[in-house]
């Protein structure tokens, strides 16, 4: 009798923190059907929906809909995992699994750009990127993912290819595998959840970057889904219904994609803290 209602104050407390939780959402989808001046009403969901927010505020450019930003965005963030993953995996195998001179330093100093701020790195980037011309184009924003993809990825790889047992090598080695050979063929297929966690982060992570956005770009054509939002904020009678809604479709793709691959992105996670 104890034990069952324990397990039941337990989904009680659990049930009441969730909802506390979720109610940033169930507000956020609320507002997103209220009219501008209902915003201010303690109410959570409207009397009357306005299901139209939505419809309008997908074509309130009369030059473009929302889907032209929602494939710009999408274009770019396909060509950043595609580089965080492959160049990310090349640079930890190299560290995890070779051997070549001043390793560990080199290994020091990767760690070490962990803790530089970006900041610090932004305006040398602009300065460099601008005389190559790169500037108002996605070239800025997907070319440093094809250099590593950032330290803490990996250093997370790395951490994860240790785990993998040399014996494996061995055994490529004597089939006749080279080095790229035993890479291809027993490291990236064994380290799929690190690599799926990488993705993740990454495809978040350069979604959310609307300051290397709006540093970056200024053709409205090229517009991702973050720089199109604030053009809402630009208009002089600023429709919040409609910027919620929108707002609210956008961050659709990464909720998809967290549901889609959990289930490899908790095995990164879990099994690379255990590694090493």
């Amino acid at each position: 009798m104890t034990t069952w209602r324990s397990k039941l104050s337990d989904h009680v407390l659990l049930t009441l923190f969730s909802l506390l939780m979720l109610y940033p959402v169930i507000w956020w989808v609320g507002a997103s059907l209220k009219k501008t001046e209902e915003l201010s009403l303690p109410s959570l969901w409207p009397k009357t929906p306005m299901w139209e927010n939505y419809s309008s505020g997908w074509h309130f450019s009369s030059e473009y809909t929302f889907a032209h930003f929602f494939g710009n965005t999408l274009l770019m963030e396909l060509w950043n995992v595609v580089g965080s993953v492959l160049t990310a995996a090349l640079v930890a195998y190299g560290f995890g699994r070779l051997n070549f001179k001043f390793r560990g330093f080199w290994f020091s100093i990767l760690m070490l750009t962990m803790m530089l701020p970006g900041q610090v790195t932004i305006v040398p980037q602009y300065i460099l990127f601008n005389k190559l011309g790169f500037v108002d184009s996605y070239i800025p924003l997907i070319l440093p993912h094809f250099f590593g993809g950032g330290a803490f990825f990996i250093f997370l790889l790395v951490q994860f290819i240790r785990g993998i047992p040399r014996d494996l090598d061995e055994a490529a080695k004597i089939d006749g595998a080279s080095v790229y050979g035993i890479f291809v063929r027993i490291v990236f297929p064994l380290i799929k959840p690190a690599l799926v966690t990488v993705a993740i982060f990454t495809f978040i992570w350069s979604w959310d970057d609307f300051f290397a956005q709006v540093l970056y770009i200024s053709s409205v054509d090229k517009f991702t889904v973050g720089l199109a939002l604030r053009m809402f904020i630009d208009q002089f009678d600023i429709q919040w219904g409609q910027l919620l809604a929108m707002s609210l479709l956008s961050v659709v793709p990464s909720v998809i994609i967290f549901l889609f691959a959990q289930k490899h992105f908790v095995e990164g996670i879990a099994t690379t803290g255990l590694k090493g």
